[in-house]
This record gives C-alpha cells, structure tokens and sequence, in this order.
C-alpha cells in the first residue's frame, strides 16, 4: 500500500463514522435503534439483508476453499444461501414483519416469552449471544489478518482499528446508520469486484477467459460443484442451515424484515436479497478460483489479497481494501445491533426488575451501551480465534457456527408457523438442550474415537437433524397449544388485509381486551 491506498481507506472510515452521526438524529428510542422504527424502504432492507451476510471470511476462509477446490466454493455457500432466502421471503419475512407491527416488539426474540415461556426465551438468548459472541470474533480476525497482508499491522492492532470504527457508527445510529452504511459499502464493493474482475481477466487472455480456463492443469477439478469434504450431504445440510440463520435464526436478518413497513415490503426485501447472492458472489469468486493460475502460495488464505496487490494499481487497491472492510464491518455492525436488542429487551428485562422499567432514554443508552460490550467482547475472542481451542478461521465459522446455529433457530423460526403449533416449550427446550449436546458429541467425543474424525458434513447437520426431528416429535407427543399460544400465532399468521388466514380457525376464548394485554406484554412502550 501507498499514501492513495491509505488515503482511500481512511476516506471510508471517515464516511461510515459520518453516516453513523447523521443516523443519530433518526434514533429517538429502542424501536427506531432496533428496527428503524418500521419505516426502512424495502430496496434498502433487502440489499442491507444481502450485505449484512458477508465478511472478510470470503476473502480468507472461502478465498482457502476457491484456490483449493473451485467451483465448489460457490455451489456449497452462496446458492444454497440464494435458494433458502427465496424460501424465507415467503415462508419468514412476511411473519417476521408481523412480529414487530402486530405485537409490538423491537427483538426477534421477544415474541418467544408468549410463544412458549420464559426458560425458553431465556435459553435461546443466552446460547445465541454466547455463539456470536465467538462468531463475530471469526470475522474480526479474518479482516484483521487481510490487513496484516496489505500493510503489515499486527493482527490486534487490526482488530482494534475495524472495531472502534464499527462501534462508532453502529452504536450512534442504530439500525438506521448499518443500513445505510450497507448500501454505501455495497457500491464500494461492487467498483471493487468488478475492477478485480477485470484485473484478473486481462491477465488472462481477455472476457474468453471466463470459460477457456478450466482446462489448464493447475485447474483439474476446479470446475466441479462438489469436490473435498463439500459434498452432497454437506450441501443439502448447508441449504437447511442457512434457509434457518439467513432469515433470521441468527436474528440479524430477522430485523432487517421486521425493519420494513409491511409483511409485503419484507417479501421484496426478501426476493431482492436472494437475487444478489445467486448473482454476485460468482463476480466475486471468479479471481479466486482461477488464482492458482497468477500466483502460487502455502497459505491459500492470503491468495486473494496477494492476486489483489499484484494486479491492481495503487488506488484500486486501496478500493478492493475497503470492500473486504466493508464486509466485515456490514455483518458485525448488523450482529452487534441484534445482540444488544436480545440483551436489552430479553435479557436484562429478566433479570433485572429495574430494567423492566426503563424509560425511553434509558432504555436507548442501555441499547448503546450493549452494543458496546458485545463488540469488545468479540474484539477479544478475536485475538484468540487462530488458538488450538478454537481451530483456524474457517473452522470456527463452518463449524461451530453452522453446527450450533441449528438447535438454536428451530424454536425461534418453527415458532412463527401455524403447522406447528402443538410444539410448545417442552419441544423448543429439549431440541435446543439434545441439539447442542448432539453438536458435543459429534465433534469430539465421538469425532476423537474415529479413525479421521467424523466428516465435516456430519458434523454440522447432525445437530440441525436432531433438534428438528424432536421439536416435531415432541409437539405431537406432548402438545402444548394454549388459548393464548394460539392468538399469538394468529397475529404472526394474519393477512395483510387484518384477517389471522389459517391461524383465525384456531378458536381463542379469551376476551380481545385480555388477549391483546397477554400477547402484546410491552405494546406501545417505544412507541
């Protein structure tokens, strides 16, 4: 990197810093930092969704995967991400929109205290925030270690930098300024993408080379789909996964639907979502899977970063640094909004009665203040993700997230549907409870006494199975529908003309003044 490199990318902190103190005067309480108040255009929501999943670990991990195997890179990642959002703009956006317009609430999870109970709301918030705690950790150390490429930062120092500036814009704005800043960052990565494209094209022979490749020998197998540990039960196991955590089991995306005006707008944002990542991440991985051919590496990590300082120019370069920036800052602001809506809405309500009284500022500077706490905490589990406990970058986001991410988001999205209703917290605890033990069992004790260790699809889709089969079968040997389960069920499931569908012949005794005071708990407390 040159003075215009580091130019370029002290330019974009300064900006994002600048759109998290504009956001600020769009923040007037907990609803406007959570969900922007309901007022998000659908177009904004949706490429915010899209930006919101990426980080730098494309760049490290994958860009590891793309130099190693190819094409399978994308086939095992970003389709089936495009296929379960298409699903869930039908299936969860419009309900989850539902949650926030009808019952008043300004978390994903706060529906689950009237949905099952306490215990369960309290178990499933205290999981997921441990697990994204380690999570955003992975992604603080990815970018960190791009950067030490570039400029040789130390890999703390770099952690330190991203973070403070992330926590800056992030916590002044709200979801109002990681939107925003999401729609900035997308164009920044879109120049990027496309300049890196060229770069790699031109070295190659021209556009002919986007299919003329692939028959050099320093590319056998690269165009295969499936290649490597990534095979056919890892994909199918990964389709179910992220159709879960990428609309909304790891609540992030959940409120970028919540955000929107209506449970159409959710659909929208939803199908425009699903569209960007069917279509970009194969500019993105291009470069990476014919980067065998431009430079040679033991660490195929580094392969992206170290194609992008010998191709690019200086500036461009400085620009394809912002993207990977960019990224990991788009997915981190956006978890540390949704964790400090679960711990001050979810949490700290429960355990502390004070909490439960909290006026609107106090309510909003406890908002702050947790997403404070949430990004330093991360910061230093980040300083730890390369250590023997946690493995490489890869495996803590491949494994431990998409195997844990499971047992977690099945109460919280099978909650939402009326097929289901019989399933009720004896169902969501024991499949939260056997499905990490499961995750447990199948990645060390079991994985330590075969011959190779259990293979990586196993280990990740293991725990999703079983947690979904007892949620099922539980429900249907135990069920547990209520009166009051039932109407706010029939709040989720209502069309948008104010009728409850399929829910509305669920018959519920109780009177609407009392229902409306059980379901709704908080109503209108941030309003």
């Amino acid at each position: 990197m040159n003075s215009l490199d580091w130019a370029v990318l002290i330019g974009y902190f300064g900006v994002m810093v600048a759109i998290g103190v504009w956001s600020h005067k769009r923040v007037d309480n907990v609803s406007d930092f959570f969900t922007a108040g309901g007022k998000m255009p659908w177009w904004l929501s949706g490429i915010s969704h899209h930006m919101s999943g990426y980080s730098a670990v494309m760049f490290t991990g994958y860009a590891a995967i793309a130099y190693t195997y190819g094409v399978t890179s994308y086939v095992t990642w970003s389709f089936p991400i495009a296929i379960g959002i298409a699903i869930g703009a039908k299936v969860f956006a419009p309900r989850l929109n539902r949650v926030r317009s009808r019952l008043h609430v300004a978390s994903p999870l706060e529906y689950l205290k009237n949905r099952y109970n306490l215990p369960t709301q309290q178990a499933l918030a205290w999981s997921g925030v441990l697990l994204k705690i380690v999570d955003v950790g992975a992604k603080w150390a990815a970018i960190a270690t791009l950067l030490s490429v570039f400029t040789g930062v130390s890999l703390n120092m770099g952690i330190l930098i991203t973070g403070a500036v992330t926590a800056v814009y992030c916590t002044v704005g709200g979801l109002w300024a990681d939107a925003l800043t999401e729609l900035g960052q997308f164009v920044i990565q879109f120049v990027a993408g496309i300049a890196m494209l060229i770069a790699v094209m031109a070295e190659l022979g021209g556009f002919s080379s986007l299919w003329t490749v692939w028959d050099e020998p320093k590319l056998k197998g690269h165009a295969e789909p499936l290649a490597g540990p990534y095979m056919m039960v890892f994909l199918i196991a990964y389709l179910f996964i992220k159709t879960f955590e990428y609309n909304g089991g790891m609540w992030n995306q959940a409120q970028r639907y919540m955000a929107t005006d209506s449970a159409k707008s959710a659909q929208r944002s939803g199908i425009l979502s699903a569209v960007l990542w069917l279509v970009w991440p194969a500019v993105l991985f291009f470069p990476m899977w014919v980067a065998p051919l431009l430079i040679e590496t033991d660490v195929p990590a580094d392969s992206y970063a170290l194609m992008a300082e010998q191709l690019l120019p200086h500036g461009l370069l400085g620009l394809v640094i912002v993207g990977f920036f960019s990224h990991t800052m788009a997915m981190c602001s956006s978890d540390a909004n949704a964790i400090a809506a679960v711990v001050t809405r979810d949490i700290m309500p429960a355990v502390s009665r004070k909490a439960r009284e909290w006026d609107t500022r106090v309510g909003l500077l406890a908002a702050r203040w947790a997403t404070l706490l949430f990004l330093g905490l991360s910061m230093a589990i980040a300083t730890q993700v390369n250590s023997p406990f946690f493995g490489d970058i890869i495996t803590v986001v491949i494994k431990w997230v998409a195997g844990l991410m499971g047992p977690i988001a099945i109460p919280l999205m099978l909650g939402l549907l009326p097929w289901f209703r019989k399933s009720g917290p004896t169902a969501a605890l024991l499949s939260w409870g056997v499905g990490l033990l499961a995750f447990w069992l199948v990645n060390y004790p079991i994985s330590w006494s075969v011959e190779g260790g259990v293979p990586l699809q196993y280990q990740v889709s293991v725990p999703l199975v079983v947690s979904l089969v007892l949620y099922i079968v539980i429900g249907w040997i135990k069920p547990e529908d209520t009166p009051e389960r039932d109407e706010v069920l029939a709040k989720i499931n209502g069309d948008d003309e104010g009728g409850t569908g399929t829910a509305r012949l669920i018959p519920s005794p109780a009177a609407a003044g009392d229902a409306d005071v059980k379901v709704l708990g908080r109503e209108g407390a941030d309003s």
